[in-house]
């Protein structure tokens, strides 16, 4: 990562608080953190639209904090898309897959069994656990801990089995991670390119995994995927607080991301960024 570009795309007007997104077809497929509605963009003809994040059809944008499902991860296997809640309360532990299709609901469930056991697993109080990005490889689901808790435990879920409910073994790996502006950073997403991890951390003054702190930028990272070791790091702002990470174009080794941004104010409007990499 010798050299970085970062610009603004566009901005989507009427979702706040993204959190999450998919680049497939030249359309982007974005979760909030506030919201049971999925956002879909088509690129080409700057269309939005929204499809409910829910088996009974009915979505709700802006929900207000204490009640929101707080969907902050999103993952497909090639068929579905997997949108996760936080699990930082317990009204947040929701699994919900997506036909990606038809964007229309197949399931909806929830994760206390999982989230349990991997707070128990490592040894995290519930104000510590805080789940940001999923990654799905290969019958392998990857769950990236948010350290913006008081131990600032920022760490990587193994997880396989039968399925993620009920029937599954885990692993967990502390990853330490750097500070930006002397404040510590913690992941906000992940996605996996080839045999890499790359991931989004953000810097926010806060030791509550509830709580919105004062913005001190983002950094991207690289993880070794075999060993689950940080080898890279580069500061993408200063001043953002970026949630979601996609591919949106490789040629050679030359990467293009799609970034969404969650400024932690009541504008109601999402930027989609792009980062170019140059190796």
């Amino acid at each position: 990562m010798k050299q970085i570009a970062l610009e603004l795309l566009f901005q989507l007007l009427g979702i706040g608080a993204a959190s999450g997104l998919v680049y497939d077809d030249n359309q982007i497929h974005l979760i909030s953190d506030n919201s049971t509605n999925f956002y879909h963009y088509n690129i080409e003809q700057q269309h939005l639209y929204k499809t409910p994040l829910s088996l009974d059809n009915i979505g709700e944008d802006n929900i207000y904090k204490a009640a929101k499902p707080d969907y902050e991860a999103i993952t497909t296997d090639g068929v579905n898309y997997y949108v996760f809640g936080s699990g930082s309360k317990p009204n947040r532990i929701k699994l919900v897959e997506v036909n990606k299709l038809t964007n229309e609901v197949i399931s909806e469930n929830e994760l206390d069994i999982l989230y349990a056991s991997m707070k128990s697993f490592a040894n995290l109080s519930d104000e510590d656990f805080n789940i940001e990005g999923v990654i799905y490889d290969n019958e392998l689901w990857y769950f990236f801990n948010r350290g913006n808790g008081p131990k600032k435990a920022n760490g990587i879920f193994v997880v396989k089995g039968n399925n993620i409910l009920n029937d599954f073994q885990l692993t967990y790996t502390p990853i330490k991670l750097p500070k930006l502006n002397k404040v510590q950073t913690s992941f906000t997403d992940a996605i996996k390119v080839e045999d890499k991890i790359y991931f989004l951390a953000a810097a926010e003054d806060s030791n509550s995994t509830y709580a919105d702190g004062e913005i001190k930028g983002t950094i991207l990272g690289r993880i070794n995927l075999d060993k689950l070791k940080v080898e890279k790091t580069i500061t993408v702002s200063e001043t953002h607080k970026f949630e979601g990470l996609t591919l949106y174009s490789q040629e050679g080794k030359n990467l293009e991301f799609l970034l969404c941004e969650d400024p932690d104010n009541d504008t109601n409007k999402s930027g989609i960024y792009k980062l170019s990499i140059k190796k």
